[in-house]
């Protein structure tokens, strides 16, 4: 496991040896993409945002905010729903980036908004409850993963833009 990776997990607060070096300077923080890759609680999510187009989308230096879906989120939608929307490349692109909005929104910022606009296009709702945040029907499990081209904040379900 190289060192880029150990730091993925980490920041996903997995399990990591307690003897693992900490990275370099040169080795500074992972990607979204490489995050992703490095957890596996989100193949299901990195398999489709490659079949989609968007991994390298996702390396690329930028600042974005993902709300990413767990494979347990993805194992909560239809199968019917995820193979179709396998078979339909611009929709699946569609999907995946209605979890992406433009710049690096730390929970702190977050729970300020009631909306955010997506690079899908429609907007997502905000609301707070308590220490509980939603976007639209997704809690927020795990926030401020940071990434060196934004932030992760990962969701329970899976969002699903409105049809037009």
């Amino acid at each position: 496991m190289t060192r880029i990776a150990i730091t993925a997990l980490a920041a996903l607060t997995l399990a990591v040896p307690a003897a693992t070096a900490a990275p370099t300077h040169a080795e500074a923080t992972p990607s979204i993409a490489t995050i992703a890759a490095a957890s596996p609680q989100f193949s299901t999510l990195l398999s489709l945002v490659k079949k989609a187009g968007l991994a390298g989308t996702l390396s690329q230096p930028g600042a974005y905010t993902v709300f990413a879906p767990t494979n347990a989120a993805f194992a909560k939608v239809p199968k019917a729903t995820l193979n179709a929307l396998a078979k339909n490349p611009a929709q699946l692109k569609r999907v995946l980036l209605y979890h992406v909005v433009t710049g690096k929104i730390p929970a702190a910022k977050v729970v300020t908004l009631t909306s955010a606009k997506t690079l899908a296009g429609p907007t997502v709702k905000i609301r707070v409850a308590g220490k509980t945040v939603r976007v639209n029907s997704a809690k927020v499990t795990k926030a401020d993963v940071k990434a060196s081209n934004g932030i992760v904040h990962v969701i329970d379900r899976v969002l699903l833009p409105p049809t037009a």
